[in-house]
Formats: C-alpha cells, structure tokens, sequence
C-alpha cells in the first residue's frame, strides 16, 4: 500500500461535477484522478522553478549568449533548412 495522506481541497460545483463524469467514464475515483492532477500540476511547476534556477546561475557565470547572436544563429538555422528543403525538392 502506499503511502498516503488525505488533503481537503474546496472546487466550484461545476469542476466537481465535470471531475466525477471524468470518474465515471475512466472508472477511476474523483480522489485518484485530483492526486493525478496535483502531482503533474507540482511536478510541471518544480521543473519551471529548476530551469528558472539554472538560467539564473547561466547569467551569473557568464554563460549567456546576446539576443543579436541567437538570432543570428536562428536566422542561419532557418536559412540552411529552407535550402535544403528546396534542394530536396528539386532533387
């Protein structure tokens, strides 16, 4: 068995009613279903958090890149797929 512990969590009606036809249709509980949905919900908002952290530390060493080079680079990326997409073409 897991474990578990209960939280009390306050939905409009409409969202409640709409989680149980979820319920019913995948033949799993309300509660299973809400615990699915918090656990993505944290697990997407963590990686955010981390990757705000990581871009943090990037400008604090030093390692960034100005905006004028990364479109520049991205220009390029752009440029050299569209001549190889016409050069397939042609092809």
């Amino acid at each position: 068995m897991t474990n578990s512990t209960t939280m009390t969590i306050r939905l409009d009606q409409q969202l409640k009613a709409r989680l149980g036809k979820l319920a019913g249709e995948t033949r799993r509980s309300r509660s299973f279903l809400a615990a699915e949905a918090v656990e993505a919900y944290v697990n997407r908002e963590l990686a955010i958090l981390e990757g705000i952290e990581r871009g943090i530390a990037d400008v604090e060493a030093g390692r960034t890149v100005s905006h004028e080079d990364a479109m520049t680079s991205v220009r390029r990326a752009i440029e050299a797929a569209t001549d190889k997409a016409a050069a397939d073409k042609t092809a």
